[in-house]
């Protein structure tokens, strides 16, 4: 039976949605970097208080994990008994895949490999990675072309897939990700389109922290980035008393996202400080159920 009843607790929407939604665990970082969330109890808290079933996972939280078997069979069994399903885990800290220094480059490809291994344990289908380097724009999309062919290669034999999040530096630029993705040429290599990191440069060359100086157009961006899509991170920080989100307009980007015929998984990924991370995402899927379900 649907109800009209609108809520951003555990009942899903009545409407129907192009998207699935899923929770980022980014979301609750705070939560997790304090230990007042414990990485194993992510899932039956995604279920149970945000009515979310499927998740995806950030490697930080459980970083020594990756071939402990024992670890990542408790972790399976509380998304079991909970009915959750794991749609990808985001890896960072594993090297720059697009370092223009061929052993360091090769040695980021393989750190990946056990996290490859581990997605594929606990039933996920992506991992997503940064395609990072030091050089001129030329240089490191050759350096992660390179990479992204070898780790998608490893990864194809167990059908994981392997996609790029613009995540700061030429990442953010569109057209530059795309192209990596064109030369690449894998089905098992994609990108994972993210409606707020589009920061080209910030003050003193920082990748993160400082003021962003020079920005590229999102909506342009996630337009050159959806033909190669795997996922969606619907990046949320303010809202205005409606509900809306304040720096992205979410009717035209999903628009974007709809346009490019994508019905995959929509990932919640609150990240804002005004208020808390549980009413971030509380608003963030309201506001995907809301915006989603007018969207034909």
């Amino acid at each position: 039976m649907q109800t009209n009843v609108h809520t951003s607790g555990t009942n899903e929407a009545a409407a129907p949605l192009f998207f699935t939604i899923s929770l980022a665990q980014w979301s609750l970082h705070k939560k997790l970097f304090a230990k007042e969330l414990d990485n194993l109890d992510f899932p039956a808290v995604a279920k149970n208080t945000y009515g979310i079933s499927v998740v995806e996972y950030v490697n930080q939280f459980f970083k020594d994990k990756a071939k402990d078997e024992k670890y990542l069979a408790e972790l399976l069994k509380r998304c079991n008994d909970n009915g959750v399903k794991n749609h990808l885990i985001m890896c960072d800290g594993e090297g720059e895949l697009g370092d223009l220094d061929a052993k360091k480059r090769m040695q980021a490809v393989e750190n990946h490999y056990k996290w490859v291994d581990a997605a594929k344990y606990l039933g996920c289908i992506t991992i997503r990675v940064n395609a990072f380097g030091t050089g001129s724009a030329e240089e490191v999309q050759k350096a992660a072309i390179e990479s992204l062919s070898k780790l998608g290669e490893y990864a194809a034999k167990t059908g994981i897939n392997v996609i790029v999040e613009n995540h700061g530096g030429y990442t953010s630029n569109g057209e530059w990700l795309a192209t990596v993705m064109k030369k690449v040429n894998r089905k098992n290599v994609g990108t994972l389109p993210d409606f707020g990191n589009f920061c080209l440069k910030r003050e003193g060359g920082q990748l993160w922290g400082t003021p962003c100086i020079e920005e590229y157009d999102k909506y342009k961006g996630v337009g050159e980035m959806m033909p190669f899509a795997k996922g969606v991170s619907a990046k949320t920080h303010d809202f205005d008393e409606q509900g809306n989100c304040i720096e992205t307009d979410y009717v035209k980007m999903l628009k974007v996202v709809k346009a490019a015929g994508f019905k995959g998984y929509m990932g919640i990924e609150y990240e804002g400080d005004k208020i808390s991370e549980d009413e971030g995402i509380k608003k963030t899927k309201a506001l995907l159920e809301r915006v989603g379900a007018t969207i034909k």
